[in-house]
């Protein structure tokens, strides 16, 4: 069982021109920050040349222009660098299916495929079965619960540094559980998936009313 200090993470986001890499959107910024025996370091940042325009209410968002990404380097350029960070580390992102969804796009593109590997692990996910009790558990909401200060939002490098702290918190959270193993937390997660699936499957109070409650 691989203990949660002994696990090597690496935490990422993307930004992007949209929502949809099967419609045509591209990465247009990168980070991944690297969560090791409990220390936090930068491993990789840049920003990248989608090859196409940024939309105005995208900039308006990010930050990030055209202006910005016209002499940064495309995907490909910088896409074995990052999959050296990626590999044999337990890829983490918030809402990490968005994430990966890009990444594997782009790296697939550049000819590197095989660049993500295993399964990643989605804060988001985590933040809903340990946070139920918050009203939403998107990242100002969650980070905001474990006390941390998101520096440049919607921008790579600062709301994966955020990520990263987050994880911490989560990975906390699950110990006073007693879930500190990797392992451990497929189980939890599955056992909570079922106790959700069968909450979700019991009759509702209309429901109820319907089998004879007001005969």
């Amino acid at each position: 069982m691989q203990a949660f200090a002994n696990c090597r993470f690496v935490v990422v986001d993307v930004e992007t021109t949209g929502t949809s890499h099967g419609r045509g959107d591209r990465v247009t910024e990168v980070a991944a920050v690297v969560v090791e025996q409990g220390a936090i370091t930068d491993g990789f940042q840049t920003l990248v040349n989608p090859r196409r325009p940024i939309p105005w209410r995208v900039t308006a968002l990010t930050g990030i222009s055209d202006a910005m990404v016209a002499h940064a380097p495309p995907f490909a350029d910088v896409a074995a660098d990052l999959a050296r960070v990626l590999a044999d580390r337990t890829f983490v992102a918030h809402n990490a299916p968005f994430d990966w969804g890009f990444l594997g796009m782009e790296f697939a593109r550049a000819g590197l495929p095989e660049a993500l590997q295993g399964t990643p692990l989605c804060t988001v996910r985590l933040a809903r079965r340990l946070l139920a009790h918050l009203p939403r558990r998107n990242l100002d909401s969650v980070a905001m619960h474990y006390g941390v200060h998101i520096e440049s939002r919607h921008r790579a490098l600062g709301d994966a540094r955020a990520t990263a702290l987050v994880l911490k918190g989560l990975l906390h959270d699950l110990e006073r559980q007693g879930v500190d193993s990797m392992d451990a937390l497929q189980e939890w997660m599955a056992r909570r998936a079922v106790v959700r699936k069968r909450r979700t499957a019991m009759p509702r109070w209309a429901d109820d009313r319907g089998l004879g409650e007001g005969a």
